[in-house]
C-alpha cells in the first residue's frame, strides 16, 4: 500500500453523473430524502467514491449519511441501525480514508460475534479497498491456527476477528500485537457481549492502546452495550437511524398458529406453495436444523444446513451454496441470524420461535435488505403464544395470519411422516459416523446421497442426483398420496 499516493483518480465526471440520484431509489428510505447526498458530499475521497460506485452504491443510506461525516472528523461514533442498512459501509469508508492519509500495518481491528459475519466483513473492505490495495485477515475459530499466524506475520492492514480466536493469537503468536493500532471497531456489539465475550473484550481492550478510535455498531442497545461505551468509548457521538426495535417497512410478516406435531406438514406445504422463491428457515437447535433439512431432501427440496456443530469449512460451503442459488433452502440456527447478506432471500421461516424476542428482528432481517421487499413467516404452536405475544409487542405491531388450506397440508401427513422416519435413521447413522471416525470426513453435512434414503420414500423425485425435483420439485405431489 506504499504507493497509494499515486492513485489518481481520473473520472471525475462519471462520478457527478452516478450521484444525479436518479436510480437510487433501491436504498433505504433514499427517496423520502429531498436532496439526496452522494458519498462526495459526506466529504468521502474520489478514490473510495469510485469503488462504491463499482459496487453499484449510487447513493449512501441513512446510517452512513449519518455516521460518516462524524467519522471523517475524528470522533468515535455509536451506530444504531436495524439489519440491513449498511452498517459496514458506515465504518468501512472511514477506516479506509483514515488509511489512505497515513498508511500502517495493523492500522484497524473489527471484532464480530460470528466467523460468516467476519468472512463478510473482510469480503466488503477489500472491495472498498481494491484499488489501494488494502490487505485483510480473518481470524475465527474452526480454522487452522498456523495458517492464520502465517498471514498475520504479514502485518496486514486490517484485523477481522473473533474475540475467542483474537485472544489466542494474543497469547500464543510470536511477535503479533496490537500496540500500534489506529481503530477498534465492534460490529453487532450486542451479541458479543450477549454471547459471553465479555472477558475476551475485556482482555483486548487492555492490550490495545487507549490512544484510538472506536466505533460501536449495534442494532439494538442493550445495558451491556451501554456499560461497553462507557469502558471503551470517548465522548461518542450516537448515530441512530431507528430508535424503537424496528423491522422493515417494505418486509410482509405473517404467522400460522399450528399444532405442533404438523409443524412439519405446514412447512411442506408452504415451500411447495412458495415455490421458485429462496427461503432460510430458523430453527433452535442444529439438531433439529439438521434433520429438517435431511426430510426436506427426503422429499425432493434442495435444502442445505448452517449450524454451530458443522466445521468451519462446510459452514462457509453450505453458505456458498446457497448465495450461489444451487440451493434454494438454507437451514439455520441463530449462527446466521446477524448482520449475513445474501441479497436474494425471499423469504425467512421461524420454524422454531425465538425465544429472545430481539432475535426475531434479527431473523427476518435477513430479507427484505436495502430496499428489497420480502415475506417472513413465524410458526407458533399451542406452547409458544407468549413467547409470540412478546414480539408483537416489541415492533408494535399485531401480525396477519399467513392463509394455508388444512386440508391440503393434512393430505401430506402421510409421505411427510415416513420422510420423518427416514430423516431419523439418517441422523442416527450419521451420529454412528462420529462416533468412530475413520478414513476422510465424510461430507455428512450436505450428504445429498446421504443414505440412498431417498430412493425408498413413496412418490418422492425418484432418487436422482441430490435433490431432485430442484426448487419446483414438490408440485409433482401436491396433489395428496
Amino acid at each position: 500500500m506504499a504507493d497509494e499516493g499515486s492513485v489518481k483518480p481520473n473520472t471525475d465526471e462519471t462520478l457527478e453523473g452516478s450521484s444525479s440520484g436518479d436510480d437510487n431509489s433501491h436504498i433505504n428510505g433514499a427517496e423520502n430524502d429531498e436532496a439526496v447526498k452522494t458519498f462526495k458530499e459526506l466529504g468521502v475521497t474520489e478514490v473510495l467514491c469510485e469503488a462504491c460506485d463499482q459496487l453499484g452504491w449510487k447513493s449512501p443510506t441513512k446510517i452512513q449519511v449519518e455516521a460518516i461525516p462524524v467519522a471523517l472528523q475524528g470522533k468515535d461514533v455509536i451506530g444504531l441501525a436495524e439489519t440491513g442498512s449498511g452498517k459496514t459501509g458506515a465504518f468501512a469508508l472511514p477506516i479506509l480514508q483514515s488509511l489512505l492519509a497515513s498508511p500502517q500495518r495493523l492500522h484497524t481491528l473489527v471484532l464480530t460475534p460470528t466467523r460468516e459475519l467476519a468472512f463478510q466483513i473482510s469480503e466488503q473492505f477489500e472491495a472498498l479497498g481494491s484499488s489501494i490495495g488494502v490487505k485483510c485477515a480473518v481470524v475465527v475459530g474452526g480454522i487452522d491456527m498456523m495458517s492464520q499466524s502465517l498471514v498475520l506475520a504479514k502485518k496486514p492492514h486490517v484485523v477481522i476477528a473473533t474475540p475467542g480466536r483474537l485472544i489466542d493469537h494474543l497469547e500464543n503468536t510470536k511477535g503479533f500485537s496490537l500496540r500500534a493500532l489506529k481503530f477498534l471497531v465492534m460490529d453487532e456489539a450486542d451479541r458479543i457481549l450477549n454471547m459471553d465475550f465479555e472477558t475476551e473484550v475485556d482482555k483486548i481492550l487492555k492490550v490495545i492502546p487507549r490512544d484510538r478510535r472506536t466505533f460501536l455498531f449495534s442494532a439494538t442497545m442493550t445495558k451491556k452495550v451501554q456499560k461497553l461505551q462507557r469502558a471503551a468509548l470517548k465522548d461518542p457521538v450516537k448515530c441512530a437511524v431507528s430508535t424503537k426495535y424496528s423491522t422493515v417497512d417494505k418486509l410482509q410478516q405473517y404467522y400460522v398458529f399450528i399444532p405442533s406435531k404438523y409443524k412439519d406438514c405446514y412447512l411442506v406445504s408452504i415451500l411447495n406453495e412458495l415455490a421458485g422463491n429462496s427461503f432460510i428457515i430458523f430453527c433452535s437447535t442444529c439438531n433439529n436444523a439438521q434433520r429438517v433439512a435431511l426430510l426436506l431432501r427426503n422429499l425432493g427440496i434442495t435444502a442445505i444446513p448452517l449450524h454451530g456443530q458443522m466445521s468451519q469449512n462446510k459452514r462457509l460451503g453450505a453458505l456458498n451454496k446457497f448465495k450461489s442459488k444451487s440451493r434454494s433452502v438454507l437451514l439455520a440456527t441463530d449462527v446466521a441470524s446477524r448482520g449475513l447478506d445474501i441479497p436474494h432471500v425471499d423469504c425467512v421461516i421461524n420454524y422454531d420461535i425465538p425465544t429472545h424476542s430481539k432475535d426475531y428482528i434479527h431473523r427476518v432481517g435477513r430479507t427484505a435488505r436495502a430496499g428489497r421487499s420480502g415475506k417472513s413467516i413465524t410458526f407458533v404452536t399451542q406452547y409458544d403464544v407468549e413467547l409470540f405475544q412478546r414480539i408483537e409487542t416489541l415492533i408494535g405491531k399485531k401480525l396477519p395470519a399467513f392463509p394455508t388450506q388444512e386440508e391440503e397440508v393434512m393430505m401430506l401427513v402421510e409421505r411427510v411422516s415416513e420422510a420423518q422416519r427416514f430423516a431419523r435413521l439418517e441422523m442416527k447413522e450419521q451420529g454412528e459416523k462420529r462416533k468412530r471416525p475413520r478414513g476422510g470426513d465424510g461430507d455428512d453435512d450436505d450428504t445429498e446421497q446421504a443414505s440412498g434414503v431417498r430412493k425408498k420414500v413413496k412418490g418422492g423425485p425418484g432418487g436422482g442426483k441430490g435433490g431432485g425435483g430442484k426448487k419446483r420439485g414438490g408440485a409433482a405431489w401436491r396433489g395428496g398420496r
